[in-house]
């Protein structure tokens, strides 16, 4: 924070929000159709397969859920050592 470097970061989290906003709206009205979570970047890079597009849909969700959960490990044990991190 005395670096300042909260303001750009902020500036890039609220940018995100919008488009986030925007596609939201967009999709209730109908005007793009899009998947829940879809941003449109990355689809490239799934497989053309439908199946196959299915299973590594899946193994993101899952990635994801486990990173949730590694991350809410982590702030329980710096809650309960009274620590800002664990690892400092």
């Amino acid at each position: 924070v005395e670096a300042g470097v909260m303001g750009p970061f902020l500036a890039a989290v609220g940018v995100v929000e919008l488009y986030g906003g925007w596609l939201t709206l967009n999709g209730f009205e109908e005007r793009i159709k899009r998947d829940a979570g879809d941003f449109f970047i990355g689809k490239q890079v799934l497989p053309k397969d439908p199946e196959q597009e299915r299973v590594m849909r899946m193994k993101e969700i899952e990635n994801g859920r486990l990173a949730m959960l590694a991350f809410s490990g982590i702030c329980t044990q710096a809650v309960l050592f009274k620590s800002t991190w664990p690892f400092m």
